[in-house]
């Protein structure tokens, strides 16, 4: 874990939400939140990964990196392995953070934590979780759920990911972040696996590294950071950004 490179794509052509990456919050575009999160994170250096010259010419503009990408790409984690391709052909970064570029408000410090169990050297990939507080996402298909063994009081062992209610019985469900720290040989094993049966029936992508025997452990944070997948959800990273320029 010696030196974390922390990448963020941001595809211009979402349905939800047309021209997400550069909708404006307080007078910058989301993007450039998110490249703000990413370097007080102080992790290391910190490139947009994009498939549209805009989005890479609003992080140039701040005096941020960012790189052009393939447009035709499955799904974030190609993306990410074509701009690392780019960037550090050479593979002195043995550390990639895949930070989504809709979350705008995220906590730094949960940036940074997320590399904390790969340490562990039989961890081939770190992520996120928090507990379920609220009832209705118990049950909704969309809160993905970490079914997991805990390690520590903030670790967990992933043993699967689904959106059904897991696990049964009494205790705690985890939201599962999708946030994602890879071992560099990680991601490039990952991204060269074919889909795998689970992955498609859950529809989530951290499945097919489950399938194929990687190790996947999450560190337990205290809320779920806002994601922007809405005009709705934008009116509320407005007001959070907003609230806290006054303070």
């Amino acid at each position: 874990m010696s030196d974390p490179l922390i990448l963020i794509p941001a595809r211009l052509g979402a349905t939800r939400l047309p021209n997400k990456p550069l909708a404006d919050i307080c007078g910058e575009p989301m993007i450039v939140h998110v490249w703000r999160r990413a370097i007080e994170a102080g992790l290391g250096p910190v490139v947009v990964c994009t498939d549209a010259p805009a989005v890479m010419e609003a992080v140039e503009a701040v005096g941020g990196l960012a790189v052009l990408t393939r447009p035709d790409h499955p799904s974030g984690s190609d993306r990410l392995a074509e701009a690392l391709a780019i960037i550090d052909p050479e593979g002195r970064h043995d550390v990639v953070v895949n930070l989504q570029g809709d979350l705008p408000t995220i906590d730094p410090g949960i940036v940074a934590s997320a590399v904390t169990p790969l340490a562990d050297k039989a961890v081939d990939i770190a992520t996120l979780c928090a507990a379920i507080t609220r009832e209705e996402e118990r049950t909704e298909s969309s809160v993905v759920k970490l079914v997991g063994s805990p390690l520590s009081p903030t670790r967990l062992r992933a043993l699967y990911f689904t959106r059904a209610t897991a696990p049964w019985g009494e205790g705690p469900l985890y939201h599962h972040i999708g946030l994602y720290a890879y071992r560099r040989r990680a991601l490039e094993r990952f991204v060269a696996l074919s889909p795998s049966p689970l992955e498609t029936r859950e529809k989530l992508e951290q499945l097919r590294a489950l399938e194929a025997g990687m190790r996947i452990d999450a560190i337990l944070v205290d809320d779920v950071p806002l994601g922007v997948d809405t005009p709705h959800d934008l009116d509320r990273a407005r007001a959070v950004m907003a609230a806290r320029r006054l303070n």
